[in-house]
């Protein structure tokens, strides 16, 4: 029983993983945009510029995908091993973003490279929030490059290590967790009250994928060239300044890797933010950018491998005390 079900996890994990690398995130009808759909929804008769009812927002939400996903695994539970399969698979490939990530970014280069700023800016708010108006090529180039750093935990390895812990549940909650994130977690006038229950709520389920994910851009540094050791460096050093207690951490992991600096003026719709500056190199260049994609994707290579490997069977522990399930 323990063991089926330790395997049918890793399978699907496999699966989504799989998929995910294959396909991508589809360009129609995917059900996170479902979801931002029905939160815009029920927002217009929930909010109201405070934080609890922010909180109920954000609580009726989470709750109601974790009813979804308890029902779509039991329901696959009930079709043995290989409806836990495929239900996880299908979770996990909804959840994921990896491959969307780094084709964005790969996009993002090939403008950049070409001199074409006017598509480079009509790519930009597919990465990140931030006025592509008042950038030129250095300003695409660094925020690009950090947003593909800290969504390659954001959209990979988070997903991947709620999906090993908690199953199909765990990666719904946290994938709606990451988009109310998106959508209310700002600092703009209208959001700064009503969003901070979700702002804080993704900073807590992000906290130890975070750290995961700067160990893992530490191991896969060299794929690009980069030196561990910096990547290290940069994060004990660097990432405490940053105003995210999570997107410093991959950030500035990633700065070091590559061996360069990011951060500075930062500008968004709503504020110019002064970012403290991560790393210790120079400011990056659309070759660091390609080279920033390479390494987002050997990061979730290896996240996907460890999920795989790792992740049910500390699930399979967490469920039955120190009692540890057989191998496949």
């Amino acid at each position: 029983m323990f063991a089926s079900t330790t395997c049918a996890r890793a399978a699907g994990l496999a699966a989504g993983c799989l998929a995910d690398w294959l396909l991508g995130d589809p360009r129609r009808g995917h059900p996170v945009a479902w979801f931002g759909r029905g939160a815009a929804a029920l927002e217009r008769g929930t909010y109201a510029d405070s934080r609890a009812p922010g909180a109920f927002h954000t609580g009726v939400l989470l709750v109601v995908l974790s009813a979804v996903g308890l029902t779509a695994e039991r329901a696959g539970a009930r079709r043995g091993p290989l409806g836990r399969a495929v239900v996880t698979a299908a979770a996990v490939f909804v959840a994921l973003g990896g491959t969307s990530l780094a084709r964005t970014g790969s996009s993002m280069t090939d403008h950049l490279r070409n001199g074409d700023l006017d598509a480079a800016r009509r790519l930009l708010p597919s990465l990140c929030g931030r006025d592509p108006a008042v950038l030129d090529a250095a300003g695409l180039a660094r925020a690009s490059l950090e947003s593909v750093a800290e969504n390659t935990s954001d959209a990979h390895v988070a997903p991947l290590l709620w999906a090993a812990a908690g199953g199909v549940p765990a990666v719904l909650v946290y994938r709606g967790a990451n988009t109310l994130d998106a959508m209310i977690g700002n600092r703009s006038v209208r959001y700064v009250r009503f969003g901070w229950a979700a702002a804080r709520f993704d900073d807590l389920v992000n906290y130890l994928p975070a750290r995961v994910t700067a160990v893992l851009i530490a191991v896969c540094a060299p794929v690009v060239g980069g030196s561990p050791g910096a990547a290290l460096r940069a994060w004990r050093r660097d990432a405490a300044r940053h105003p995210s207690p999570n997107a410093g951490v991959v950030e500035a992991a990633f700065a070091g890797a590559l061996g360069v600096r990011l951060g500075g003026p930062t500008q968004y719709a709503y504020e110019l933010e002064i970012r403290p500056t991560l790393g210790a190199g120079p400011a990056p260049q659309v070759c660091d950018l390609a080279r920033a994609v390479r390494l987002s994707r050997a990061v979730q290579l290896a996240a996907a491998a460890v999920a795989v490997a790792v992740g049910p069977a500390l699930s399979a522990v967490g469920r039955n005390g120190r009692r540890v399930c057989p191998p496949c």
